[in-house]
Parts: structure tokens; sequence; C-alpha cells
């Protein structure tokens, strides 16, 4: 067997791969966790992956998989059921796991349509705009404090593999960050209720789309920055819509004139 087994929850191998279940050891290593087939052949194919971690029999049977890490540098480790379940924080784990660099995005984020999120909490929400962002086109993502984790299970989940494809850039000064953007000639998008007809008067290029917190909505400090204040009409009995819905709304609106193009 060419490759190391692990079959003790408490090998120091293991203990420092669940580490990584915590924000803050994903901060000061630089590497998350990543689960399942789909998600670890994203980090492959993004050439992000450092250590794939999987069950004997999975990793024989992925023998192609196997090669493509070994390829590109990385450790395998093979692992008892026990330790995946002890690693893994899915239900019913897929048996194949990886660790993956953090990308690091120092520079301003560039392109013509950009989606900001401005103290989105809930995982599933973060995860789902960032997965239809990708699925729309648009070039990248900037988030503000507040925001879920990124690099948390459940949302990395929620991106299906967008996580390797769409470039975010953190910030702690969101509003800062869309006052520059402004400055270079960006429109920027606050969605808040009582805004404007979204259908009517939302800017299809050069722009950045705020999408705020599911209890607050955008900040005070961003919609003073904002070029565009805009709600999506309500015509039924609904006062408001859950973040990523609305979103999804949104990003394929403003996305509309790229489909024509």
């Amino acid at each position: 067997m060419p490759w190391k087994e692990i079959t003790s929850v408490h090998n120091p191998a293991v203990q420092a791969l669940r580490e990584l279940q915590k924000a803050r050891a994903r901060r000061e290593t630089g590497l998350f966790l990543v689960e399942g087939v789909k998600m670890v052949d994203e980090a492959l194919a993004a050439g992000l992956c450092r250590t794939l971690v999987a069950e004997p029999d999975v990793l024989r049977a992925d023998a192609q998989r196997v090669s493509r890490a070994e390829a590109a540098g990385c450790d395998v480790l093979a692992v008892s059921r026990a330790v995946m379940e002890a690693l893994s924080e899915a239900k019913t784990p897929q048996g194949i796991l990886c660790t993956a660099a953090i990308p690091q995005r120092t520079q301003a984020l560039t392109g013509d349509l950009i989606v900001a999120l401005d103290g989105v909490q809930d995982p599933g929400n973060v995860g789902t705009i960032l997965r239809t962002a990708d699925a729309a086109g648009f070039d990248g993502a900037l988030l503000g404090m507040g925001c879920a984790d990124l690099y948390g299970a459940k949302t990395l989940r929620a991106t299906m593999g967008s996580v390797f494809r769409v470039p975010v850039r953190r910030t702690d000064d969101l509003a800062g960050e869309l006052e520059r953007m402004r400055a270079q000639g960006y429109a920027v998008v606050a969605t808040e209720l009582g805004g404007a007809d979204f259908y009517a008067h939302c800017p299809r290029s050069h722009a950045v789309l705020v999408i705020g917190s599911e209890g607050h909505g955008v900040s005070a400090a961003v919609r003073a920055v904002a070029t565009h204040h805009l709600a999506l009409p309500m015509r039924g009995g609904a006062e408001s819509l859950n973040a990523a819905v609305a979103a999804g709304i949104m990003l394929y609106e403003m996305a509309r004139s790229r489909a024509k193009a």
C-alpha cells in the first residue's frame, strides 16, 4: 500500500486535521477541509489540494484521482471509518476529503459585475449566493464583516464548488471598499425595503450588488455610499424574501445583458 494508513482518532495528524473544523485554525494555517468527491475534484482542478484523506476502499477504487493528487504533490492518507467520521461534518461521509489552501487575494477585485455581502450571517445563504453569482457569470464577491465563514463546512456545501471559481475578497471595511469602487466608476446598488423598482433601475454593467444581512439589511455606512437604492417589487402579501432567493433574482436580472451579448 503506497500511502500512510491511520486508524486512531488520537493520531496527531488526525488531531491537526480536526482543528481545521475551527475558524481560528483555518486562519492560522491557511487551510480548510473539503468533503466529498465533487468538492475534492474541484480542489484538485484548482490546484489547491494539499492532503488527500480517504478510506482505503475509496482510495483503491479511485486510483486515477489518487494519481492526480500525487502528481500535484499532495500527501495521501488512508484512514479508518472512525477517523473519517471524526473528520467529517457531514451526516453521511462519502469516505473522502482533503485539505485545501485558502486562496489569497490582497488586491482589489476587478471585473464588470461584483456581488457584495454586508453581514449575511447564514452559511447556507452565503454559499448559495456565491454559487448563484458563479452561475450568473459575476466576476467576484466582496465579503464584509459579520458574514458567515466562507470556509466553514455548511457554507462550503452550499457553494457546490463555486468557492474555487469565484474570486473572493474579504474586507473589514466594506463601505470604504465600495467607496473606492464608486470612485472608479462602479454603480453601487444597495438593496433595501422601500427602494425604487429594481427591474426598472438596476444597472447592468460595471456595478456592485450589495446584499444586506438577514435581520438588519444593508448597513447605514454602506447605504451612504450607494448610488442606487432598489428593491424587488412585492406584489403579493409577503413583505420580504430570503436573502439568497432575492439575491438570485437580482443577480440574474443584472446579468441579462451578458446573456444577450
